[in-house]
């Protein structure tokens, strides 16, 4: 039986989903200390942002044994795909917003299929609503960049 198969106990679940916001905020600091490009390293700040602003959350939620929040919408927002579309590739010192962007959608994709994954196996399990918040909110920031890639650089046409 896989990792994706099975479900966690609270403080598992909950540990888990900190290395992983922990893990993307690492890949946007990284990411950042090599950008010049001041709108690229804007755009990954935000994200990285994000990623401390949920583990912090799952940190509180895991001193007081529970998790706080309600659902912030119904379900997860599908995603355009920009992630089969362009390749993920390293940033460099030169890399622009453009690059930036297709890299935080690639990070961003990773987060929405883990927590797809485990709140998928605990279905039904008090973890499941953990899980499931969690990927609905990773699904709203891939769609917020995707729109954003979508605005600037993709054209009708």
């Amino acid at each position: 039986m896989s990792a994706d198969h099975f479900c966690y106990t609270f403080d598992a679940a909950v540990e888990m989903a900190i290395k992983m916001e922990e893990e993307g905020f690492r890949a946007y600091l990284s990411a950042i200390r090599q950008l010049t490009n001041k709108g690229a390293k804007e755009l990954l700040r935000d994200n990285a942002l994000d990623e401390l602003n949920h583990k912090h959350q799952l940190e509180k939620a895991l001193l007081e044994g529970r998790m706080e929040g309600g659902d912030v919408m119904e379900q997860p927002i599908p995603s355009m795909r920009l992630d089969y579309i362009f390749k993920k590739e390293e940033l460099s010192p030169q890399s622009g917003v453009r690059e930036a962007l297709i890299y935080a959608i690639h990070l961003e994709k990773a987060a929405v299929d883990f927590y797809g994954r485990v709140s998928d196996g605990c279905a039904g399990a008090p973890m499941w609503k953990l899980f499931t918040q969690l990927h609905k909110e990773e699904s709203r920031h891939l769609h917020t960049l995707e729109d954003l890639y979508e605005k600037h650089f993709m054209t009708e046409n």
